[in-house]
């Protein structure tokens, strides 16, 4: 057999090739993991009325619990991103699912706050660390022009998530009772770690830098299109040689500083707004006198206007690059949230438009969270790209706990402070974007630069 000490570089040869069938199926599998991250968020907040009639507690009591979970992201995130740099994303990933899995699962079976909070943080941690590296392996199956919608078409699973646990919450609740729901959530994402383990591939920028896993990275390249020599070496040329060791101080070299601390910004602050009406919509406009049908609802809508965001804004920073999408989101959100300050609540009036804005403030509000992890993804290298999604998470994780622990005290200021809150928080986040300057750049700029290469 001849044998050829060609080297490839493998960034350079997945970001000037098409986005393969198999890619894509790739990428559908860590699309499906994510679901269970926006499934797990508001599963707590349906059981919640099932749990006050059989444990005999306020609502109230409930805030540090959600809080709790936030926590548990916020650990998971950090630490399942460094072994997903350090061991690879797929393990990661797979390890991350069968945590939440078992703990959501073991969710049904406790039987007063203590053990609730412990599987919470539990089921935190993993959902925490599924992320990340479901968004590192998006971002490193797909070619540079696709890696944007790669990363939030896999994110447009948060929303969904949290419509399909509003779906099997109906379905589910009225049957077999809130326990039961906590056995189906844990099952499935367990059923899932199964597929994930049988059919998922690792990235092939991690494989790179691993020359023991070259004969791997050679086939995994061959069922993805690629004609690849025998005894072929491999690189990544677009890393930063002073990042090999994925860890907090990497993310703030010379070069990546500036990007850190602003996506830090724009991600406590936009994930802060959006677990504020994750955790306290409902209570907030049942406080306000409406129905918790009409308060179920307008979250459902919320989620809906999300799906439609992230799948829009998967688009226009396709075309556009972005930084101009991302900050004309983040105020477009904060002026969504300043309209809710003047729609009339009424007990028993018309709520269309009440429920019309929550959608329109969830669509602003999921586009810009989802295309910062997209931007996240762009940012950091391979050799620190899911530690550097993962911080970035864990800050946006510790806004959402904030958000959670004080909820109660802005729904007893009253609707109009929480909206304020809301719309202060995205004009925040707009500060944080503006600041980062190593945006997505647009398709045109993209495919010019592959001309002047490929010359």
């Amino acid at each position: 057999m001849n044998r050829t000490n060609q080297t490839l570089d493998v960034g350079a040869l997945l970001d000037r090739s098409s986005w393969s069938t198999y890619q894509k199926l790739l990428t559908l599998l860590a699309a499906l993991a994510v679901i269970f991250d926006g499934f797990d968020i508001q599963i707590l907040g349906f059981a919640i009325p099932s749990l006050i009639r059989e444990w005999h507690v306020a609502r109230g009591t409930f805030g540090p619990v959600l809080a709790i979970g936030l926590a548990g992201m916020a650990v998971g995130s950090p630490l399942a991103g460094y072994c997903g740099d350090r061991f690879g994303r797929r393990m990661a990933l797979i390890g991350c699912v069968v945590v939440f899995g078992l703990a959501t699962i073991g969710t049904a079976l406790v039987h007063g706050f203590t053990g609730l909070a412990v599987m919470r943080f539990l089921t935190g941690m993993g959902t925490g660390g599924a992320l990340p590296n479901a968004s590192a392996l998006t971002a490193e199956f797909a070619p540079l022009r696709r890696r944007a919608t790669a990363v939030k078409l896999t994110l447009v699973c948060f929303p969904l998530g949290g419509m399909l646990s509003g779906v099997l919450a109906a379905l589910v609740l009225p049957r077999f009772g809130w326990r039961g729901l906590y056995v189906i959530g844990g099952v499935l994402p367990l059923a899932l770690a199964a597929v994930l383990a049988a059919f998922l591939s690792e990235s092939p920028r991690f494989l790179a830098r691993r020359p023991s896993e070259w004969p791997r990275l050679a086939s995994l390249l061959g069922r993805m299109g690629h004609i690849i020599p025998a005894g072929a070496a491999f690189e990544d040329r677009g890393e930063h040689e002073d990042t090999a060791n994925a860890s907090l101080r990497s993310l703030f070299i010379p070069g990546l500083a500036r990007d850190t601390s602003g996506l830090w910004i724009a991600f406590f602050f936009n994930l802060g707004s959006v677990y504020l009406i994750f955790g306290w919509l409902p209570a907030m406009l049942t406080a306000q006198g409406l129905s918790l049908a009409t308060a179920s609802t307008g979250l459902a809508v919320y989620n809906f206007g999300g799906v439609l965001g992230v799948l829009l804004w998967a688009m226009l920073v396709t075309i556009l690059g972005s930084r101009r999408p991302l900050l004309s989101g983040a105020l477009a959100c904060a002026g969504s949230a300043v309209a809710l300050l003047v729609v009339p609540i009424q007990a028993h009036g018309p709520h269309s438009l009440l429920i019309a804005c929550l959608g329109i403030n969830g669509l602003l509000a999921n586009a810009v969270q989802t295309s910062m992890y997209a931007l996240a993804a762009h940012v950091y290298p391979t050799s620190v790209r899911a530690t550097g999604v993962a911080y970035a998470s864990t800050i946006g994780r510790l806004g959402g706990l904030l958000t959670s622990l004080f909820g109660a005290f802005v729904i007893q200021a009253g609707a109009k402070t929480y909206w304020s809150v809301l719309a202060l928080a995205m004009v925040f986040a707009f500060a944080g974007l503006a600041w980062v300057r190593s945006h997505y750049p647009a398709i045109g700029k993209l495919k010019a630069v592959a001309a002047t290469e490929a010359g």
